[in-house]
């Protein structure tokens, strides 16, 4: 009896949980008002540089995002001429839990309800109104730090964690890795070989049907890179020069596949 109502139990909160993931994916994807994201920046090397940074920040300093979405969501026919709106937040008390590297299913798993508890403290500022999709970016001085862990945008929970830099110079990289996870939580997949972070072919090219294919001229958001030739390719210096291909619209529900 014990046994049939604990099942019965876990077979709820998994039906739930399924329903409100379903449900954040329809209101996140139907593009018939805007989405709102709040940006939560970080101290996350704990250094001075760092916290004069994040001190020093501004809601411009995420405008290039907000172009980018307007931009690429028109050429797909999306009317609205807002489609996301950036929010910048106050810090959080607390950096979010890590993940170590190599982590395996059950790992992963736990992290991620301990990620989702934590953006739900975090991402609860008193006098203002909770944002759709939360993203904490975590900043480190360039000048200690010289590669940066792998940033995430889970679906699941619509969060971003994202590492940046702290520098002026590197906004337009910061922007970028933070519309790649945003996508990532409105249902945008990689484009890119995990293995070398080469653009894979078609999808992770913005260009496909050029000729001659090398080199590329424009960046596939989900692919990260520009092929240069079939052995290399480069970060773009901003999302100025970054698009949407189809099956990323697609995913995100800003045209049919």
């Amino acid at each position: 009896m014990w046994k049939l109502l604990r099942i019965s139990l876990l077979l709820l909160v998994l039906a739930i949980a399924v329903s409100w993931t379903w449900l954040d994916r329809i209101r996140t994807t139907s593009w018939q008002d805007t989405l709102w994201i709040g940006v939560f920046p970080l101290n996350g090397d704990g250094s001075d540089a760092s916290a004069r940074y994040v001190g020093s920040l501004t809601p411009d300093a995420f405008a290039g995002i907000e172009r980018f979405f307007a931009r690429e969501a028109r050429r797909y026919g999306v009317a609205l001429t807002e489609p996301v709106r950036i929010e910048l937040y106050p810090p959080a008390d607390a950096l979010p839990p890590s993940m170590r590297p190599g982590a395996g299913v059950l790992a992963s798993a736990w992290w991620s309800l301990r990620m989702r508890l934590f953006a739900a403290t975090a991402g609860s500022v008193e006098g203002r109104a909770p944002s759709h999709i939360r993203v904490f970016v975590l900043y480190h001085d360039p000048a200690t730090t010289t590669r940066v862990p792998h940033s995430l945008g889970l679906a699941k929970g619509l969060i971003g964690l994202v590492h940046a830099f702290a520098d002026p110079s590197m906004r337009g990289g910061n922007e970028l890795v933070i519309a790649h996870e945003v996508m990532h939580t409105l249902g945008a997949t990689d484009k890119y070989d995990l293995a070398t972070n080469a653009p894979l072919f078609p999808f992770g090219f913005a260009e496909p049907d050029l000729r001659p294919l090398y080199p590329q001229r424009l960046t596939e958001i989900m692919a990260g890179r520009r092929a240069i030739s079939p052995q290399s390719h480069e970060l773009p210096q901003d999302l100025r020069t970054v698009v949407a291909g189809p099956l990323t619209a697609a995913e995100i529900r800003w045209s049919r596949p």
